[in-house]
């Protein structure tokens, strides 16, 4: 899951199944709140217009924002750009953590963890904890009990922010645009009832 720094609510994450570090199941960078670094599909006057164009096809549909594959899809596309290498930076920090052969308490020193000293909780193979960087010092991920969370970085809420303002002011006006046209089919309806 990504949760963005300012926002406390979270939601699980799916794990790939496909890959194992010690007990560690890598987390799914396909799913919608787990983003690595990917580059740009397109340029940003083309995300405007596939923005734009999906708010529109969104609204007259019924749907806003997260209801729509096209939506999420834009989301993790336009983001990606901007996010950390997630990937990397989990693989590397795991590989560390593996090679350290002491072992970490299993329980967490809550002082420790409040001043940010605390960055993984492992036992043999058993890696029950872990936080994860980017080179800036901004946490970007953490593994906690088989669970994921992706931490949006302040670049990524700037750019899914920018998308947001782009998509809603297109939905609003299309949504308005569709009750003008509903407006007038219904006065003109009015009229020919009246003529009969």
């Amino acid at each position: 899951m990504r949760v963005e720094n300012y926002d406390a609510f979270a939601k699980g994450s799916l794990l790939s199944g496909s890959r194992k570090t010690g007990n560690v199941p890598s987390p799914n960078y396909n799913d919608f709140d787990f983003n690595t670094k990917k580059p740009l599909a397109m340029s940003d006057e083309k995300y405007r217009e596939a923005i734009i164009e999906q708010a529109k096809k969104d609204q007259s549909a019924g749907k806003f924002q997260s209801d729509s594959a096209g939506f999420r899809s834009l989301v993790k596309s336009y983001v990606s750009a901007v996010s950390p290498d997630r990937k990397n930076i989990i693989s590397r920090g795991f590989k560390a953590i593996f090679k350290n052969s002491n072992p970490q308490p299993k329980t967490l020193n809550l002082i420790d963890y409040l001043l940010g000293s605390v960055k993984y909780c492992k036992e043999a193979a058993d890696v029950s904890y872990a936080e994860f960087y980017d080179s800036t010092g901004e946490m970007v991920a953490s593994y906690s009990n088989g669970r994921w969370i992706s931490y949006g970085t302040t670049a990524e809420n700037a750019r899914e922010s920018e998308l947001l303002g782009i998509y809603n002011e297109a939905w609003n006006n299309a949504a308005k645009s569709n009750q003008k046209n509903s407006f007038v089919a219904d006065t003109h309806i009015g009229l020919i009832d009246q003529s009969v």
